[in-house]
């Protein structure tokens, strides 16, 4: 079986576009989590989703959106989730409402978190990797962190496929990953897409500039 895992879309329809676009055929789809937050196009990002019917667990953003309440200190994500409550119509929200912590996918086989299996909102990066992650399942997906990654043990594989829509790890290209679930192997990919169409969109809508103009340095 081959599992396609994205994460980390932050309402960029560009790059989400791009990823599936590229993405060899899969037998099923996984999302670990915040489809919107940041970017211009968080309505269309959530239907390419929901029309896919693909499961995808609660990031931080889509929580903030849900809930209610907004970040604090960060001004482009606060800018990021108010965009997102403005634009998505109420089955759009929600659906973003209804979107679990976790989601156990292949008989079992494969869990996706957004952040960490216990800790909410912990940033797990690729150097925290380690096979105490690992519960009952073969293979853990996270996201959260933007930096793609995974790390093989005795017991199975933790894998971050990095950022669609707002990769962190200094390459500007979209980012997701292909799990081979009988081999147990992971491929990292990563695809172009029009980051300039995203950053002038960003100015017209009227979002933070920075919130585009940081996707040319992938940061």
């Amino acid at each position: 079986m081959r599992v396609g895992l994205i994460s980390d879309v932050h309402s960029n329809r560009v790059a989400l576009r791009a990823v599936l676009d590229d993405m060899p055929d899969v037998d099923v789809l996984l999302c670990a989590g915040d489809v919107v937050g940041y970017n211009p196009w968080p309505a269309a990002c959530v239907e390419r989703l929901r029309e896919r019917g693909v499961p995808t667990v609660m990031g931080n953003h889509d929580r903030m959106l849900a809930s209610g309440r907004n970040f604090g200190g960060n001004g482009m994500a606060r800018a990021g989730v108010e965009h997102a409550r403005e634009r998505l119509d109420a089955e759009e929200r929600a659906w973003i409402e209804g979107l679990p912590r976790e989601h156990v996918a292949c008989d079992g086989r494969v869990r996706v978190v957004h952040d960490h299996p216990e800790y909410v909102d912990h940033y797990t990066y690729p150097d925290e990797f380690s096979a105490d992650l690992l519960g009952d399942e073969d293979v853990l997906v996270l996201g959260h962190t933007h930096v793609q990654g995974y790390r093989a043990f005795e017991d199975g594989l933790v894998v971050n496929p990095g950022s669609v829509g707002q990769p962190r790890d200094d390459d500007p290209r979209a980012a997701y990953a292909v799990l081979d679930l009988e081999e147990k192997t992971i491929e990292e990919r990563r695809v172009e897409y029009d980051v300039e169409a995203v950053v002038a969109a960003v100015e017209e809508t009227g979002l933070p500039e920075s919130t585009g103009t940081r996707l040319r340095d992938g940061r």
